[in-house]
């Protein structure tokens, strides 16, 4: 573990001792640490429990089936996340140091999904800078990045599992979005399907508000979690670990990674700069091609820390 990494953890540790887990406000911006100068900003994430999923009370939820049952997952190890989204910049010096390509990119039109060989991640369709999300990239484009991060750093970098993503998004909040339930409220924590992409797309079902950008915004753009994690909701779906599955039926309790199933497909998470507001939830579950690439779909990084107090016990 690098040094800024062990301070980081040691922090982490100090604040788990003083009781402070189940305060996620907590964790201190300060906590945050790179292990490079170039790499992502990562938060800490405390060890806990959660309820993953939705219940009845969940008025928004389109369909039973993919959320439920609610039930308890145990998260034993602390761990740290990104604190955004991959930008296109990050994701530039992936490629340029590997040569990697990854072409085309598949988009909405309203109707239909179209494949496009004209697009990709250095051109989804709209304006873009280094600074926005990266998109149009694939499951497996997303798995090539942490394994040249891990080379990179001798540290353990990954996608994080489905029950890693919705406790981290959580942040310790049962409510159906971490900032509660006021649509009103929506664009001061996310970039989703508001006005300002009303005006350019007009339909139904976006939220009453003005979050600023029509299509992807720079990572950071708005008001973090209690984690201190931005864009945990909206801008791009973020690709996590998991199979695909209907529901959670035989799901694991302690935060690992359903390997088993549709693996085919693929589950993201978060939602995004077009989703309609009953779409943004942190309980809220995608399923697309693992080979895909679409124009509203990035990723985040998790990386593995030291084994801290056991929440389960």
């Amino acid at each position: 573990m690098t040094g800024s990494a062990s301070r980081a953890f040691a922090c982490l540790v100090a604040l788990l001792a003083a009781g402070c887990a189940a305060l996620p406000g907590a964790l201190a911006p300060g906590a945050a640490f790179r292990d490079c100068p170039d790499c992502p900003e990562m938060a800490p994430v405390p060890a806990g429990r959660f309820l993953m999923g939705t219940t009845g009370q969940d008025a928004d939820r389109w369909d039973d089936r993919r959320e439920s049952p609610a039930h308890e997952v145990i998260i034993r190890r602390p761990f740290a996340m990104a604190k955004h989204e991959v930008t296109r910049g990050q994701f530039a010096r992936f490629a340029a140091d590997t040569s990697y390509s990854a072409s085309g990119c598949t988009v909405w039109t309203g109707q239909a999904w179209v494949h496009h060989t004209s697009l990709n991640w250095m051109d989804p369709g709209f304006p873009q800078t280094d600074e926005h999300p990266v998109v149009c990239v694939s499951w497996q484009d997303a798995k090539a990045f942490t394994a040249w991060l891990s080379s990179r750093t001798d540290a353990s970098y990954r996608l994080p599992t489905e029950a890693e993503w919705e406790y981290a998004a959580r942040a310790g909040t049962t409510s159906v979005r971490f900032w509660g339930d006021d649509v009103a409220l929506g664009c001061l924590y996310a970039n989703i399907g508001d006005q300002s992409l009303n005006r350019a797309h007009p339909m139904e079902g976006l939220a009453p508000c003005e979050d600023g950008y029509t299509y992807t915004a720079p990572v950071g753009s708005y008001r973090p979690n209690a984690f201190g994690l931005h864009d945990m909701l909206g801008n791009a779906w973020e690709w996590t670990e998991d199979c695909w599955h209907l529901g959670y039926d035989g799901a694991p309790l302690e935060g690992a990674a359903r390997l088993q199933g549709d693996c085919s497909n693929r589950v993201p998470r978060g939602a995004s700069w077009n989703s309609h507001y009953r779409n943004v939830r942190s309980a809220n579950r995608g399923t697309y091609q693992a080979a895909g690439r679409y124009y509203h779909i990035g990723f985040r990084v998790v990386r593995d820390l030291d084994a801290g107090p056991d929440p389960g016990r």
